[in-house]
């Protein structure tokens, strides 16, 4: 018996994207992904410092994504602890 595809839950719709976005399977499994506010993220030299964990995400690292909505996303094992390891960071692209 074949098991219907897994499809990737949906980001909130945003000003930028009212429509919303569907993040990548690859980040997430249905429950691993949410925004967070910008405070939640901090630059530092060594790249992406999550606030809650203390985690640093180089910012040349593969789990660095291009936010498409302009806003934070988290992907994290059991994100909704906030205690998660990163699968992938959305960030929105610099500004100049």
């Amino acid at each position: 018996m074949l098991a219907p595809p897994a499809i990737a839950h949906d980001a909130q719709p945003t000003a930028a994207m009212p429509q919303g976005w569907k993040y990548p399977f690859a980040c997430c499994a249905n429950f691993d992904c949410k925004e967070v506010p910008q405070s939640s993220i901090s630059e530092r030299p060594e790249g992406y410092v999550i606030k809650g964990t203390g985690e640093v995400v180089a910012y040349a690292d593969k789990r660095v994504k291009n936010s498409p909505d302009g806003e934070y996303h988290w992907c994290a094992h059991q994100a909704g602890l906030d205690a998660g390891k990163t699968i992938c960071l959305f960030v929105p692209p610099p500004s100049y």
